[in-house]
């Protein structure tokens, strides 16, 4: 008699809850299929979009992982187990780590765009957050920089991904501005020859682009020069001190005289 009473219960049970379990299955092994397919285009579509490779498998994990939570969610649904107590859980969690975490938080969704949107590269030279610099590593939660002195700095990405950035370098070539003056007694036509022959000479301005040597001001005393040199970005710093000796070793070849001082003015005691 027992056991017709446990083989009814067996039965009842399979009739109940076979179909789920079999659905729940299927369901399974699909969503798992489906996950790889899908991981693997989001791979193909990140090489073709130049997505730093760096930051390639990570993203990938994270979208496995929450798709595989969205599947475990079906199929606990599909077998009728509630899952809204579950889910308000994991929302309470997600948002007391979220609350406590929030800096990092920020920071790392900043690195994920800058890694994706690329802003800046390594070896470029970027000013940031009051700062100018040569970008060394871009990490997920920072962006290290080193300043022409040598000096490492440290910058919060969420703060880089939501202020202004100047990539100084990111057209691969610069404009290396520069001011000089010399006195008006010896000419514009003189003065410019001069600066023109440093800039020239200069090993490291790019030869396919004219440079600018322009007045700026002519006064009593002295003229002014505008002087606009192109070179390589990585040579900017190079370009701009070689011009700056040439420019003056070349006026003490060619003669050519600092600015007039200007008359001092005694005023006499009556």
């Amino acid at each position: 008699m027992e056991f017709e009473l446990i083989k009814a219960q067996i039965f009842a049970a399979v009739t109940e809850y076979g179909g789920k379990i079999l659905l729940a299955v299927v369901a399974l092994i699909i969503g798992r299929m489906l996950i790889g397919k899908v991981s693997t285009a989001v791979g193909r579509m990140m090489d073709k979009k130049q997505v730093d490779r760096d930051v390639q498998p990570f993203l990938n994990s994270l979208m496995v992982v929450l798709l595989n939570v969205m599947l475990l969610l079906s199929i606990a649904g599909i077998l009728g187990i509630q899952t809204s107590s579950f889910v308000a859980v994991l929302g309470a969690a997600g948002l007391a780590i979220g609350l406590a975490l929030q800096g990092s938080l920020a920071n790392f969704a900043g690195g994920v765009l800058i890694l994706i949107f690329k802003p800046y590269r390594v070896g470029d030279l970027i000013t940031a957050q009051g700062f100018t610099g040569v970008v060394e590593g871009v990490q997920i939660f920072n962006t290290i920089m080193v300043t022409p002195d040598n000096k490492t700095i440290i910058l919060p990405n969420g703060s880089l991904s939501t202020s202004p950035i100047v990539n100084i370098s990111g057209k691969g070539k610069i404009r290396v501005d520069m001011t000089f003056a010399a006195g008006n007694q010896n000419g514009v036509d003189a003065i410019r020859a001069s600066i023109k022959t440093v800039t020239d000479s200069c090993p490291t301005a790019l030869k396919n682009i004219e440079h600018d040597l322009l007045v700026n001001k002519i006064n009593e005393n002295a003229i002014f020069f505008d002087v606009r040199v192109w070179t390589p970005s990585a040579n900017y710093w190079d370009t701009y001190y070689y011009v700056q000796e040439g420019v003056s070793r070349q006026f003490a070849v060619d003669g050519i005289q600092a600015p007039l001082a200007a008359p001092l003015t005694v005023a006499l005691k009556q």
